[in-house]
């Protein structure tokens, strides 16, 4: 009977110790998940910043602002970041007007990309630290799926003039 009580308490730490382990398949597998979803998001956000763009540059700004916002919506997944850029740089150039419709939609598409575009980061962190700890690279738990990347971009957000009330 005494060595019962062994057999009790290696049946417990092999409990917990699976238990743990799929805590943490599940957390690896949840942050993945919510990278990815973060990922389109900020695709998302990402068009509507270049087509709220490409109708602002052809009713007021013209060639240089369109062709950003052009190449912006039609460029591959490894140019995107250079395409995005340019627009952002051509963006700051234009003076935007919040009064506008408009400008007032490409402002508030800036602002909402700022946004989403913090999360995606936060998010991709968080899964990449998870993926990268010794345990979980032993097991190869995230082996399904492709490393989550960042998306490195200039701060959208457009700054408003300060002598130009905001609507």
């Amino acid at each position: 009977m005494p060595h019962m009580w062994w057999v009790v308490a290696a049946s417990v730490v092999v409990g917990l110790v699976a238990a743990y382990l799929i805590w943490t398949a599940g957390r690896v597998e949840r942050l993945q998940s919510r990278a990815e979803l973060a990922a389109r998001a900020l695709d998302a956000h990402l068009l509507r910043r270049a087509a709220a763009a490409a109708v602002l540059a052809e009713r007021r700004f013209g060639v240089e602002l369109y062709a950003a916002a052009r190449i912006a919506l039609d460029a591959s997944p490894d140019e995107r970041e250079a395409a995005e850029n340019d627009l952002t740089r051509q963006l700051r150039g234009v003076q935007l007007d919040p009064g506008d419709p408009d400008c007032g939609a490409v402002i508030a598409a800036s602002r909402r990309l700022a946004l989403s575009r913090q999360v995606h980061t936060d998010l991709v962190r968080d899964a990449r630290s998870a993926r990268s700890r010794p345990l979980v690279r032993l097991l190869r738990m995230g082996r399904g799926r492709q490393w989550p990347r960042y998306f490195d971009i200039d701060d959208p957000t457009l700054v408003v003039p300060a002598d130009v009330p905001a609507a």
